[in-house]
């Protein structure tokens, strides 16, 4: 089963972008850590989208959420026609240094790899499409 939902790639839409996926993952009885998991790559990814894809223009985000049975598990994915960009190509951020010490950026998407099942991306027909993958059961 898919769902799908196209917001203006703003920081202002990620509440509803949020309680879209929390909506959808309500019904499938998520347990709390898988939510809260998914719940936090999700506005990993949609803010840098809002962040970075357009800047400083506004364009359009799509988030769609794929229901898979047996075992149940979700992915979602994040399609937008900003600039072409590949987070899995950025070096994980080296963790054991202090917050002042490391670099800028990167985390987030750090922690979407350590806590998602699989992370993709591509770029199709002009867009950057950021799959990542959860099982919920």
């Amino acid at each position: 089963m898919n769902h799908e939902i196209t917001v203006p790639a703003t920081l202002e839409k990620l509440e509803e972008v949020n309680n879209y996926i929390g909506g959808i993952l309500d019904g499938l009885d998520c347990p709390p850590k898988a939510r809260m998991q998914i719940e936090i790559a999700v506005e990993e990814i949609f803010v840098n989208i809002a962040s970075y894809a357009y800047n400083p223009v506004v364009g359009n985000a799509t988030v769609r959420l794929i229901v898979h049975e047996n075992p149940l598990s979700v992915d979602i994915q994040f399609l937008d026609e900003g600039v072409p960009y590949n987070p899995l190509l950025r070096e994980d951020p080296d963790i054991t240094l202090g917050a002042d010490e490391r670099g800028i950026g990167g985390l987030g998407i750090f922690m979407t790899k350590k806590t998602m099942d699989r992370i993709s991306y591509s770029y199709d027909e002009g867009k950057n499409v950021l799959t990542i993958s959860k099982k919920i059961e």
